[in-house]
Formats: C-alpha cells, structure tokens, sequence
C-alpha cells in the first residue's frame, strides 16, 4: 500500500507486555472530590494527579527511556480501519509497561525521510537496528508528537518502537507512527505468514459480526462473510467489561469455505454484555479482534409481591452473579456458604486496588449483618483487611483507587464510617486512628456528601452504570448507619435517585441523556443492573450478572422498612397521553435534561450542555421505540475508531465533540460542530434486526416497533455498516459537522408513509443562530441559540428548571 504525506504505518508485531509494579512509599494525596472531573476542555485531559505519575515523572520524563523487555514479536497487529497501534487496557495497581512493537516499509530508493510518532509515554525509534531518536512526555493519557529524520535504504527496511508508560487504571498505551516526507514507500507486511493468508485472515476479522446485537434465547453465531480459503481455527475468550474477573475461553475449527461460526447458546454463557475475543489461526499466521454482544438469559414473569421479588433478587445474585462480595452478601442473605468467596476478595481490597471500595461496602454489611454464618478465620481476615485499607486521599498510599467522582467519594466516605463502627477500638494502619475517631472522621464526611447530593444531585447525570453504585452506598448507610439522622437522609435519597429512574424510564427501562456511558452499559438492554432494579420495584426487567445494589436494595426493602413510593405506573407508562420532564443535575445545575415519554415512544436529552466542547463519556441523546428494550437510537461522534475500545470517549460511549442538542417532547435536533483530530465522521445506533420494520433511504432512516416510529433526517448520504463488529447495527455521516433531525411518534402504520415524512423533516437556520424544524404535528418549532426552545405557543427555557424537576402530563397525544 502506497504511503502519502501524513499517513500511519498500520501492520504491526508487537511483543508480550512487560508489567512491574511501580511501588513508592506512602504519601497522601491532596484534593477532594471534584464532580467536574470530566468535564474537560483540553483533548479530555484529566488534571488530578497521583504522587505515583510525580514520582514516575521526576525520575524518567524527559530522560531517554529505559529500554528493558525482549523484542519477541509475539502477536500481529492488524488495523481494521484505524491509524494507532493500541495496547490500552485498564490496570488496577500503578503499574510500569513496556513493549516493543515492528513494522515494515518499502522505500523506492535510498533517501532521508521523516516521521511524526506519537504516544503518550515514552518511546525509542529504530530504523534497520539503529536508533533513530527517543521521546519522554509521560503525561497521563495525553497523546504527544514528536518528529524525526531517518536513513532509508533501497528497498525494505525495518522499523522498531520501544515504548513504555506508567499504568494508572483505563490507560491509553498506544504509538501512531506516521510518514511525513521521503522518497516514494510502501507500507510492507511485518508478519512471517504469506501475503495471501495474512490478506485472508484480515478480511474475515475485518468483516465478521454477530448475526444480532444482542441474544435472549437461541444461538449465538457469528456471520463469517469472509471466508479463509484454507482450514483454520477460532480460539474465543469470552469476558465482560473491564471490572469483570470472570472469563472462559472456546477453541473451535473453521472450515475452507465456512460462512457461519456457531458459538453455543445462550444458557451456554454468562448473562450481561460480553466481549468475545476471537483469535483466528490459519496457515501460521494469527491475528486477534474483539466483537461485543449481549446476552440476556430467559426470565419468566416477575412475582406478583415486593417481597417475593425481593426474595427473588436475592436469589438470582446468590445463584447467578460474578463471584465477589455483592454475591457473597446475597449469598449469606439466603443461607448459603460464601467464606471462600469472601476470601478471595481481601487481597486486592487490601492491596487497594482501584474500584476496591465497590467490594469494601458490601464486605461490610456481610461482616455486620451476617457475621455468625462465617468460619473464624474469615472474620480474622475481614478485620485485618478493614484496618490495612485506604479510606480516603489523604491517608498514606500509593494506589491509583480514584477519589474524584461522586460515587467513588460515597462508597469511601460510607466504608470509613461503617468500618469504625464494626472495630471501634482498632488502630487503623493508614490513619492512625482508633475506629471510632476514624467512623467520625467518616460519619462527618458521609453528611458533608449527603449536603452535597441534597443541594446538587448528580454530576454523573443519568448515569446508568453509577446509579447503582450511589444505590450501593446509600442503601448500606440506610441499613447500617449507627445514626438516625444519616438512616433517614439515606432513605430519601434512595427515594430520590428511584424516582429520577422511573421518571426517565421507558417500559422500565432507562432512556435518557447520561454524564458517563460506556458501550456496554448502553447496549445492555436487558441485562444492566437498572433492569434488574425495575423487576425488582416494578416487576418488568431481567438479570445479567454483574451487580453493585440489587441484593442491598432487596435487604432494605424486605428487612429494614425502607419505604419507597410507587412508581410503576410512571415507570412502565401505560397511558394514552404522554409525560415531560425537566429538571437540572450538578453543582449549580450545570446539566439541564429534558425527557418526553409516550406508551410506545421516549427520548431523552441534555439541553444547552457544553455545546461543542471536546467531550468525555457523556451521551447526549438517547430514544426507544416500542416494547423490546433493544428497540433503541442514540447519536453521537466516536472518540476513537476502536470498537469496544478503553478510550473515553470511545466508539459509543460518550462523543468527541458534544453536539448542539435541542428537544422539543418528540422532536430534536443534533449538530456537531467537530474539530481535527476528532474522528471524520458522526453516527447513530440504529439496530435493523430489533425492529419490527427497518429501512434507509438516501439521508433519512426509520424504524417500527409496536407501531411507533422513530425518524432520522441527516444533513447528507446515511451510510448503513454491513460488515465488522457494528454491522446491521450503525448508521454513519460523513463529517465532522453533520446534523441530524430525530423524531419519535406513535403513529406508523404505514412505513412508506414514515419514511416520506422523514424525508420532510428539514433544519433552517439563520444569523441568530436559530434553527427552525417545521413539525407536522407540532407546528413550526424554534431551537434558540441561548437554548431555549419555542412552540405551539410555549417556551421551554432550561434556565429556569430547577433540581426537583417540573412533571406535566400532555395528551393524549395528537397524532
């Protein structure tokens, strides 16, 4: 492949990772928490830094690395549409990396030539064996370029990159080499495998996809519309996101000429949305790439009672949910035995491993509640672990546990207190306090938190993975909490966050504009937590296999009085006219959301939010149709071109650039406004297989389901995905600055009717910066450029939502 100015070198080995822990002693870190972490201006730099990243940066930025790890090219890397060598990953301890990647190019004649290499650590260049240069920025995440000037020979020659970093949880380890200037070259295959079975096994990775975008019942099969030509074999490893422990790995022959790779079934995995890592062998020559799916076990119908299905949550986690201390807990809620479980826990609570505190909470209702159904020994090992750990920043450590978010600040602050109380008279190693300074400290601590989510709520606005893990520290503070006044606040803000869900639900399940996402919290239709949280209080939803609350949620309600309103008819809207919701999350109402719902339809936004800011993991825009959770569309612009990738933004999760979003009940509109090196395109989710009735014609596409209709109007071509991980999954625009019109309506019986009044629907905008949708339903609708949004005779300002938020019912609806 011929290279022009600026392109990226693509094909790539690369060694093993070489891993070593980068131990310091002990500091504090100074700071507190801070719910704006995320809201980033400068390429989604994260400014807080670790005494770990101070001391790693003092003894080798700016210094040639130190170069260490075999040069043993153990894996080939293909590109698969993208331009960075990424080793990214997520490590849980400070932790230095190292490894050597090779590429190849194919220079026309002897010359001097030019390259840009980019990473984000540090990284030595050699060409032919000799060195060529060396860079060291070593800042967090932050991709930085330096340039340099080789010797090329005629023919081919050989390129190396050692590059190294200090790992602090999700981690962008990752190099982009590009050629800049030199004679006429070829981008050469690093690999020992012939051309033609390298080209074999890259089509078949390149193109593969599920044959669903998610499974409830059936077979699990993977479309092969590229075939090897020559036997061959599939190794899969199967595991979840990047908090998942629990994997399994397949191994599977593929034929010459087979089109169709069948996995199992679904009772043959574990419930939740899974990664599946195929690596394809053939002739010699492997190469590896990642497919994400859900798959959701069949449930029957809820039981009829709260306590039955308190009873029921408790027994699907004991029975079904990843092995940690969310499961042992429900474990010794139905009298089972879990010690062993438990013990297996305490090393990387002690070792304090980031996300520790999600399993310290429910460690500790096991060790308060439950203490008389464990051995001696693991009520020993419990206690020894609770006095080593590090509850709070400005205790001694060195971990990368992140104190900043809201949620992380909870669950700390709650395990400090609750962890006092249990060992009042024991010396905490950290703090030097005895338990019952230190469940002060914490108690203090817990109510300066609650004053903080009574006055501000949510930065992590709707969020779907961190409801359940504010849930997880409320629910325990409400159970346990030695004082009255934190029980009481505790319970009415579980009350609170309940009700944000219901009102921001649809048939149960959440569809709202979120501060952080993830792919495989977005795509888990069935099997996210907040399902299993709807089943529980409403009696519609499913379980999957990972959990942060449920089993607490369950014990509040069944044995410690918690009573919450209900709000099952406003979570699983069944009536003939429609529901609004405004209202404002965040210090100083920073995020103002907007939420419409119908039987059939609802779409959620943020509205006036940071308009063309870079972004992090926010997702802006989110509808559903119908009554099949999958039913469902959100837009954004990709952070990277990596599917299931670790950067935030990623793929889906979050957007590069936040778009101008502006909702009107069933009607909105998207317009990005991007900026190099944003990725060159936006898109939507639009799975074709989960409605009823799917079709895309020129720049509009729509859907059916249950006789609703979502519409999407774009400012050029809609590109359909037939092939690769997304495939009969993604609608792309070409662009940085496209728009999109989207609009949901219960009214489809005819899909030629809806897609001709898609093909309606037009943006207008002027000087003032306002945009103008003529609706056939709603009249002429004006999107203003301070945000508010004017029509059939009303004016939705989001200045003056408040916290509490303001709840109307509009209809029934006229369609």
């Amino acid at each position: 492949m011929k290279l022009n100015r600026g392109d990226a070198l693509r094909y790539w080995q690369v060694s093993d990772i070489a891993e070593e822990r980068f131990d310091i002693p002990d500091a504090p870190l100074h700071g507190e928490m801070d719910p704006f972490f995320f809201l980033t201006k400068d390429k989604n730099f994260i400014p807080h830094e670790y005494p770990c990243r101070t001391e790693f940066a003092a003894r080798f930025r700016d210094k040639r690395p130190d170069i260490r790890g075999a040069a043993a090219w153990q894996t080939n890397i293909l590109p698969f549409g993208q331009d960075v060598l990424d080793l990214s990953g997520f490590w849980f301890r400070p932790t230095r990396l190292a490894a050597w990647a090779r590429t190849v190019l194919v220079a026309e004649k002897a010359d001097t030539a030019r390259f840009r290499l980019t990473t984000c650590g540090g990284a030595v260049l050699h060409v032919n064996g000799q060195e060529a240069g060396w860079m060291a920025p070593y800042i967090r995440n932050y991709n930085s370029a330096a340039e340099f000037e080789v010797e090329l020979r005629d023919g081919e020659n050989e390129i190396s990159v050692f590059f190294d970093d200090l790992a602090e949880r999700d981690t962008r380890f990752l190099l982009r080499l590009a050629y800049l200037s030199g004679p006429e070259a070829e981008a050469g295959l690093p690999f020992s495998g012939s051309t033609e079975t390298v080209r074999a096994v890259e089509a078949l990775l390149e193109r593969m996809h599920f044959d669903r975008p998610a499974y409830d019942q059936g077979e699990v099969a993977v479309n092969l519309p590229a075939t090897l030509g020559a036997a061959g074999s599939a190794r899969v490893l199967i595991e979840g996101d990047f908090m998942s422990h629990e994997r399994m790995e397949l191994e599977y022959p593929l034929a010459p000429d087979q089109d169709k790779l069948v996995l199992g079934t679904v009772v043959d995995f574990p419930a939740d949305f899974r990664h599946f890592r195929f690596t394809i062998s053939c002739e010699g020559f492997t190469a590896t790439r990642s497919l994400g799916v859900e798959i959701a076990h069949p449930v029957g119908p809820a039981p009829a009672t709260l306590t039955e299905r308190a009873d029921e949550a408790l027994r699907a986690v004991a029975d079904k949910a990843e092995p940690d201390t969310v499961c042992a807990l429900a474990r010794l809620a139905v009298g089972e035995q879990a010690d062993a479980m438990i013990l297996r826990a305490l090393p990387a609570i002690a070792d304090c491993w980031d996300c520790a505190d999600f399993a310290l909470v429910p460690l500790l209702w096991s060790r308060m509640r439950f203490a008389d159904r464990l051995a001696t020994e693991t009520l020993a090992q419990i206690d020894r672990t609770i006095v080593a750990y590090r509850y709070w920043m400005d205790e001694p450590g060195n971990d990368v546990q992140w104190y900043f978010s809201e949620n992380h600040a909870l669950l700390f602050h709650t395990a400090a207190y609750l962890a006092g109380s249990i060992l009042p008279d024991a010396t905490f190693h950290r703090s030097g306090r005895n338990g019952q300074e230190q469940s002060q400290v914490g108690a203090a601590r817990v109510r300066a938190w609650l004053n903080h989510f009574e006055q501000c709520e949510m930065a992590e606005f709707n969020s779907a993975p961190y409801f359940p893990i504010d849930l997880k520290g409320l629910c325990a503070l409400f159970a346990l909490a030695p004082d009255a006044d934190i029980r009481e606040r505790a319970g009415k803000s579980i009350a609170r966050l309940v009700k944000m869900v219901a009102n921001s639900a649809h048939q149960g399940v959440l569809t709202a504009a979120q501060g952080r996402s993830y792919e495989h919290t977005l795509r888990a239709g069935e099997t996210l937590e907040l399902s299993a949280i709807a089943r529980l209080l409403w009696g519609k939803g499913s379980f999957g296999a990972r959990f942060h609350c449920l089993p607490q949620l369950a014990l509040c309600l069944r044995d410690h009085g918690l009573a919450l309103p209900d709000l099952q008819d406003r979570a699983l809207w069944q009536r003939d006219n429609g529901q609004e919701w405004c209202f404002t999350q965040g210090e100083g109402g920073f995020a103002h959301l907007y939420h419409w719902k119908t039987r059939y339809t609802a779409m959620g936004s943020a509205a006036h939010y940071r308009w063309f800011d870079w972004g992090y993991q926010e997702t802006l825009i989110h509808a559903r149709i119908g009554s099949n959770p999958q039913a469902q569309v959100w837009i954004n612009q990709p952070g990277e071109l990596i599917h299931s990738g670790y950067g935030r933004p990623s793929y889906w999760g979050g957007s590069a650039s936040i778009p101008r979003v502006q909702q009107y009940r069933g009607l909105a509109i998207v317009v990005f406004d991007g900026v190099e090196p944003q990725p060159d395109l936006t898109h939507a989710w639009f799975p074709e297989s989960m409605f009823d009735q799917a079709r895309v014609e020129g720049s509009c596409a729509v859907a059916v389901q249950d006789k609703a209709a979502i519409m999407l109007a774009a400012s050029g071509k809609l590109i359909r995905v037939a092939d690769g991980p997304s495939a009969g999954n993604e609608l792309r625009l070409n662009g940085r600055n496209g728009h999109w019109i989207i609009r949901v309506t219960e009214e489809a019986d005819n899909i030629t009717k809806v897609i001709e009044d898609a093909g309606k629907l037009a943006l207008i905008g002027d000087a003032k910066g306002r945009i103008v949708v003529t609706d056939a339903e709603y009249g002429e609708v004006v999107f203003h450029a301070d945000g508010k949004v004017e029509a059939e005779g009303r004016v939705l300002d989001p200045a003056n939502w408040s916290l509490e938020g303001l709840r109307q019912e509009v209809g029934p609806p006229q369609i």
